[in-house]
């Protein structure tokens, strides 16, 4: 028997989860698109000396912090529940906002970014994990593609915010928003189980019946060694190098695409509404998108919108009418921030529950390298190439790189966290050896 349309087989209603986790995620878009958003005025401030390559170091410091967040909580998650982990990142990330909202030098401000990162980086996997796990098996792509929209959000509110107050306000006074995380210690409290639980329809593939041990304590390190031999081998390390690629293109537009607007002949306010129409363009893209991932054409969905997100730079690179620049940065930004979204449902529908933080936290935490080298790799080629167009071709590559990785991902099961009731295609995915 099919599962009733709206309530997932553990019996937890999908509305209040997947409020929850846009919520988060909201507040973590914010925090994460604030540095581009203060771009322009840190580069403009009077006593810290900031360059475009000091400006790429803050964003990487940012990233820094996120594969030890990631990992970190994926693997507490797994082991302790949702619950906890995730009240003590919220905690995290508040105090690390505060931080930098009262930092008195360059280097303190550098450190409270790096703390930050390691907050937002933990809060991802945990979201994603809990509202995969509530998700309507019907609408698997769509729930979870709903609350991952919260970063895009939270982009949307730091573009107004900043075009608001901007350059009049003191660039510090936008990260006392950040603490507004502590109010929702007491909703996740509530509505968070302490323990993880397996949907009575998740079964694990045929492939791991046959080469993994009929029994094996479910310990750590052995999550972990899952994940790196069949059938898990193949797709993770894919997943891996796919969300290197998307997260370069992430944090370097999110760290850069303000500032590159400016370099292009903008003044800030203009680069601000080009920042909004991104994230804009990432909200309305992956709910579009994961309608139609709930069709069964997730992979289909994910190579497309990389391939996007190439497009869309290209073209922001050209002398371009307003409508048509505006276009494309909304393009941009689903094939940015959508890209990963995407990528993120996909990890968590190819796991079980009890490996699915280990395997999301692992995926963003390997992958997060990709968040440490982009804003230093646009950096790097901004220098490097005086043109005012070579920022945004740095995208090119690895939007493509991204594209053939996910290509390359083979049909495995079938897990019934896709098939709807109503007997629509069921999803592929990737557990091949």
């Amino acid at each position: 028997m099919n599962p009733t349309p709206g309530r997932p087989a553990t019996g937890i209603r999908p509305g209040p989860a997947v409020a929850l986790g846009l919520v988060i995620l909201c507040i973590e878009g914010y925090d994460l698109f604030i540095l581009g958003a203060v771009g322009p005025s840190l580069l403009h401030h009077p006593d810290w000396d900031v360059t475009k390559s000091t400006l790429g170091l803050l964003g990487s410091l940012t990233a820094l912090g996120m594969p030890l967040g990631s990992i970190a909580a994926g693997w507490a998650g797994d082991l302790y529940g949702r619950r906890l982990p995730m009240t003590i990142s919220l905690a995290w990330l508040s105090l690390a906002m505060l931080l930098s909202a009262v930092a008195g030098d360059l280097a303190l401000f550098g450190a409270t970014r790096f703390l930050t990162g390691m907050g937002i980086g933990a809060l991802i996997p945990l979201v994603t994990a809990y509202v995969s796990e509530t998700a309507d098996p019907a609408r698997h792509s769509l729930h979870v593609g709903t609350a991952t929209t919260g970063l895009a959000i939270g982009g949307i509110i730091t573009g107004v915010v900043g075009r608001t107050v901007l350059p009049e306000w003191d660039f510090r006074a936008l990260f006392l928003f950040g603490v507004i995380p502590l109010l929702l210690i007491p909703v996740v409290w509530r509505l968070v189980p302490a323990r993880v639980q397996d949907r009575p329809d998740e079964a694990p593939p045929e492939a791991e019946a046959e080469t993994a041990p009929a029994a094996e304590p479910e310990e750590s390190g052995n999550r972990l060694r899952r994940l790196l031999r069949p059938p898990y081998r193949r797709s993770t390390l894919l997943f891996w190098a796919a969300t290197f690629s998307g997260l370069v293109i992430v944090y370097g537009a999110s760290t850069w695409l303000p500032s590159l607007m400016v370099d292009n002949g903008y003044d800030l306010s203009s680069s601000l509404e080009f920042s909004i129409a991104f994230n804009v363009g990432a909200v309305v893209g992956t709910f579009g998108a994961a309608l139609v991932a709930d069709r069964g054409l997730l992979k289909i969905s994910t190579i497309v919108s990389f391939l996007l997100a190439a497009v869309a730079m290209i073209t922001l690179s050209a002398p371009q009418p307003r409508p048509l620049l505006l276009a494309a940065s909304a393009v941009a930004g689903f094939g940015a921030l959508g890209t990963q979204a995407l990528v993120n449902i996909y990890v968590a529908q190819a796991h079980p529950a009890r490996l699915r933080g280990t395997a999301l936290g692992f995926s963003l935490g390997v992958g997060r390298v990709g968040a440490i080298v982009g804003p230093s790799y646009v950096a790097a080629v901004t220098v490097l190439i005086s043109s005012s167009k070579a920022g945004f071709y740095a995208f090119v590559v690895p939007a493509i790189l991204g594209a053939l990785l996910i290509g390359l991902l083979r049909p495995g099961r079938r897990t019934s966290a896709a098939v709807p009731s109503s007997g629509r295609a069921e999803a592929d995915v990737p557990f091949a050896q």
